[in-house]
């Protein structure tokens, strides 16, 4: 089941398939990238937050059983509906928070990665141990890994399969907070808090530009970033934005 709560502003998506650590089978996944794309467009949600059910997993990766049966037509269309996913988490136009509650491998070490931000539980365990069964990660993780931590670092983990644990993890750029396990929720729906009292147009527009970093031409992305900028004059949210500055209170963005 891929669940869904929502909180504060924060809609909460939770891969539930505790007996599989939270594995996604062609059912899951699919139903993963419904959910997301639903959110996506859904203005009510103002930051969609992924996680896993239950203690253990965040998401221990894909399901082995399901993958072996995988011809190379089908290995490609597996591989394209978590790239669909890990795009829907990159681009929607809202941010997006993993909050990693414990193993979070291959494949969920992938849609982490695809994800704005990353909060881990101190027992979390991060890794892309795909060379281990003779293929390489297939839903991005080969780059996203590369571009939030170094080029060196990605192709230590893409290589030997090495399994970090938080503390390493977050030293190397691959999360941005480490927090105790009773506390993880807590601390993400304080950060869903944050984030969902910003003007929603200012967010897309900042995560729209950030994304464009590193890659594509450097002057075209710059500027692209100063007609980002200047279109939010054009918003309601800018006129509130500067004058609840001037007036020191408090401002109120409804998105417009």
């Amino acid at each position: 089941m891929i669940g869904l709560e929502r909180r504060e502003g924060a809609a909460i998506v939770t891969v539930d398939r505790p007996e599989a650590m939270n594995a996604l089978d062609l059912e899951h996944l699919e139903a993963l990238r419904e959910r997301l794309a639903e959110l996506a467009a859904d203005a009510e949600a103002r930051v969609v937050v992924l996680t896993g059910a239950g203690e253990k997993a965040f998401v221990a990766g894909a399901d082995i059983k399901y993958m072996q049966g995988l011809d190379v037509l089908g290995a490609r269309r597996w591989g394209e509906l978590g790239h669909e996913c890990g795009n829907l988490l990159e681009t929607m136009p809202k941010p997006t928070i993993a909050a990693l509650n414990g193993f979070a491998l291959g494949g969920g070490c992938e849609l982490a990665l695809a994800c704005d931000l990353r909060l881990a539980s101190a027992n979390a365990r991060l890794g892309q141990p795909e060379i281990n069964l003779g293929v390489l990660p297939g839903w991005g993780g080969s780059l996203r890994l590369a571009r939030a931590t170094t080029l060196g670092f990605a192709k230590e983990l893409v290589l030997t399969g090495r399994q970090i644990g938080a503390e390493e993890a977050l030293e190397r750029g691959l999360v941005n907070a480490v927090h105790e396990p009773g506390e993880l929720m807590d601390k993400t729906l304080e950060l869903c808090r944050t984030l969902a009292a910003k003007s929603p147009l200012a967010l897309a527009y900042a995560k729209e530009a950030v994304n464009l970093a590193l890659q594509g031409d450097h002057r075209a992305n710059l500027a692209t970033e100063a007609r980002l900028f200047a279109m939010l004059f054009a918003t309601e949210d800018q006129t509130e934005g500067m004058a609840a500055f001037a007036e020191k209170r408090q401002p109120e963005f409804r998105g417009r």
